[in-house]
């Protein structure tokens, strides 16, 4: 039986009500889901888990899973659904399917309202709205064989196929790949992408106009996943099917998808179809997941990266951010989008956004240019292609002002610095002339009439001025010592004139210090100023102390009797 099933073409019986698809033993759309048609409506569905605290278990908060969201899905198409972990993707599709109860909206299946229908009311709906869940270990029994798994739709709807329901289990086996007489093993006995299809099958088994795949392969193997996703696009072509799937893997999404919704932090900030979102996607956070993406061309290995890396991790639902939820990441944010919330509107067509600074496209809030501290932070780690690659990227950069201008702060600054530098060089230079003198005097040269100091010493002067300088403490050191009486200690070599090489580098910082620049904090000239002064003291007293010998030299000793005759000679006579 088993060779049989897997030659035969398969396809599984459509639903009561049809007697055409009945005799030829295929699935259509029924009357209500006519392609093309909105067959699942959503308006502003939300909903809040309540935080309950204390004894009394009042509820202090609430987690805003889904927080207002609308779309449509036609019937025959997928719609994709991306965005980080805990934005609610799965919170929404349990929603969907009514496995959880709306705290607010409203949901349309086929026209009719289904948001609060009870138990009762459902139990027909369950038939068309299917859904395969992210796990696939913990979604099946580990107490219950895969024919008691796959069987019980049958059994829970009073739905008794052609054939019985072990026949049309095995069927439902050989459709998605796998082999009819695993149909009494059990759950532990397969691997994960095999679980992953038994989960599709129980999917199947009513023949569904709506299935809602949470993440179907992102617990496979990537040759797994293929095989999957395949499979998924083989029965939605086969059947009809209607697919919402929910993935984080965009290349997948792509992939299988005709439109795709963007959701960050429960809320929906883009929905557009396939070929829009990924040439130009227009809100800066589904630009930042498709930097992401991984493109398989080694021709691009030695290109720049325009990857946008985003600042922190998604705010807590708990107490989500005002205006704008992406605010806090974006590298567009203005005080719009902290206090105004975006509403999803369509600014091409079939593309639907939720910003006021949106990507290639004019911006919605021209007048709001200033970005917050945020989105300054947040900039530095986007490339500066991404910052200013467009029309739409927020504020224009102010225009770099010219190199040649100065700031009135800079020229002040300037200025100040210039008075003590110039007027430090005039008091090293009046310090070198006064050394000058006082060594001539201290010499019995005549001392020349000072000559008036220039108001600003040149850079080479001012240079040698310093040399001097050291010169002439040097002089005055030796000249006191000689008046002393004290041993002159010999003096030291004059070690060679610095090359070229080195004397530019002061020149040029005296020269600075002449024009009034800033100079660079070496030796201070007003250290140098202190030593010439000590060297002109020391000067003054050498040349009193020279002064005092030369006038005790001038003066006879008391033994001489004016007439040259020794005192000796005076002591024999009067022995005598």
């Amino acid at each position: 039986m088993s060779e049989n099933a897997e030659d035969k073409p398969v396809s599984i019986p459509a639903q009561s009500g049809d007697a055409e698809a009945a005799a030829s033993g295929t699935a259509v759309l029924a009357e209500g889901a006519a392609s093309g048609e909105t067959l699942l409506k959503v308006t502003g569905l939300k909903k809040h888990f309540p935080i309950k605290k204390g004894l009394f278990q009042r509820q202090v908060g609430a987690v805003h899973a889904v927080d207002g969201i609308d779309f449509e899905v036609k019937a025959g198409e997928t719609l994709g659904v991306v965005g980080e972990s805990g934005c609610g993707k799965s919170t929404m599709g349990r929603l969907i399917t009514r496995l959880l109860e709306p705290t607010a909206g409203t949901i349309e299946f086929e026209g009719r309202d289904i948001t609060h229908l009870g138990v009762a009311g459902m139990r027909p709906m369950r038939r068309d709205v299917q859904m395969i869940f992210q796990d696939p270990y913990s979604s099946l029994n580990p107490r219950h064989t895969i024919g008691t798994i796959v069987g019980a739709p049958f059994r829970l709807q009073g739905v008794e196929p052609e054939g019985g329901v072990r026949k049309e289990v095995q069927r439902l086996l050989s459709v998605v790949g796998l082999n009819p007489e695993h149909y009494n093993r059990y759950p532990h006995e397969f691997s994960g992408g095999q679980r992953q299809r038994i989960g599709i099958a129980r999917a199947l088994a009513l023949n569904p106009k709506l299935v809602v795949a949470d993440e179907p392969v992102s617990a496979l193997d990537v040759s797994i996943q293929a095989q999957v996703v395949n499979l998924l696009d083989d029965l939605q072509e086969e059947l009809g099917l209607t697919y919402v799937i929910i993935a984080h893997d965009l290349s997948v999404v792509r992939h299988v998808s005709d439109r795709i919704a963007v959701m960050y932090l429960g809320k929906i900030v883009e929905l557009a179809d396939r070929e829009s979102l990924y040439r130009t996607p227009m809100h800066p956070y589904t630009r930042a997941l498709m930097s992401a993406v991984p493109i398989p061309d080694p021709r691009r290995k030695n290109e720049k990266s325009e990857r946008i890396l985003l600042k922190g991790d998604v705010p807590s639902p708990i107490s989500p951010p005002s205006g704008c939820r992406f605010h806090t990441r974006c590298w567009k944010a203005t005080q719009i989008c902290k206090t105004t919330e975006p509403q999803l509107v369509e600014l091409k067509p079939g593309q639907r956004v939720a910003c006021h600074h949106p990507e290639n496209f004019a911006d919605q809030a021209p007048q709001d240019t200033v970005l917050l501290s945020a989105a300054k932070e947040a900039s530095e780690l986007v490339p500066d292609a991404v910052v200013s690659g467009g029309p739409s990227d927020g504020a224009p950069a102010p225009a770099k002002a010219p190199a040649t201008e100065k700031a009135p702060a800079a020229e002040k600054a300037s200025t100040a610095e210039k008075v003590p530098a110039a007027e430090e060089a005039t008091a090293a230079a009046e310090a070198v002339e006064e050394a000058k003198a006082a060594k001539a005097a201290a010499d019995g040269e005549p001392v020349a009439e000072k000559a008036p100091v220039a108001e600003k010493v040149p850079a080479v002067e001012a240079v040698e001025a310093v040399e001097e300088a050291k010169a002439a403490v040097e002089e005055a050191k030796e000249a006191k010592a000689a008046a002393d009486g004290e041993p002159v200690a010999e003096k030291a070599p004059v070690a060679e004139k610095a090359p070229a090489a080195e004397e530019v580098p002061a020149a040029e910082e005296a020269k600075a210090a002449a024009d009034g620049e800033p100079v660079a904090d070496k030796a201070p000239a007003a250290e140098e100023a202190v030593a010439a002064v000590e060297a002109v003291e020391a000067a003054k007293e050498a040349k009193a102390v020279k002064e005092a010998e030369s006038a005790g030299s001038s003066v006879e000793p008391e033994g001489s009797d004016g007439t040259g005759t020794d005192a000796t000679d005076s002591q024999e006579s009067t022995g005598k």
